[in-house]
């Protein structure tokens, strides 16, 4: 027997998270597209390897931190190479890897672009909650995570997993 649809109240609470969180990033990638020049996977490359120590990261390392298959990975950093954002050099400690290093240029995209992505988050989602509901959202999203985390855990325990 499959399992069981959803109730009229969950369904409805279901509904209206995918809503807000299509709209909410469909918003916020706009906005970034519009002001920088960065497509929201863009941006995600650049924050990840801004923060890392030396701007650069393994390419697998950044693969987690994005959770992106490798496939798609290799395609989009393919595409920023070829705008002079990244580039992908040998690994120092492992002659079979390859790091992902930020470039001057991607730099000043991401110093240009950060305090804009901020101010558009503020506008589109933290002015439009209350600090209650912030704190209530931030509790529902850690709890939503800490029970993903722990499948997925369950998934790489499991014989036969894939990792």
């Amino acid at each position: 027997m499959g399992a069981p649809w959803l109730d009229p109240a969950d369904e409805c609470v279901w509904r209206r998270f995918l809503d807000m969180q299509v709209r909410l990033r469909s918003r916020l990638s706009r906005d970034l597209q519009q002001h920088t020049g960065l497509s929201e996977a863009d941006y995600e490359v650049l924050v990840h390897l801004s923060e890392s120590p030396g701007r650069c990261l393994r390419v697998f390392e950044l693969a987690e931190a994005t959770r992106w298959e490798k496939s798609r990975l290799s395609h989009h950093l393919t595409r920023m190479c070829g705008r002079g954002l990244v580039r992908r050099a040998g690994c120092p400690t492992d002659s079979r890897g390859t790091v992902v290093e930020l470039t001057d240029a991607g730099w000043d995209s991401i110093v240009r672009a950060a305090p804009l992505h901020a101010g558009h988050v503020r506008q589109w989602f933290v002015e439009a909650l209350t600090p209650a509901q912030r704190a209530c959202l931030g509790e529902i999203s850690a709890a939503l995570s800490t029970h993903l985390a722990t499948a997925d855990d369950t998934d790489r325990a499991e014989p036969g997993a894939t990792t």
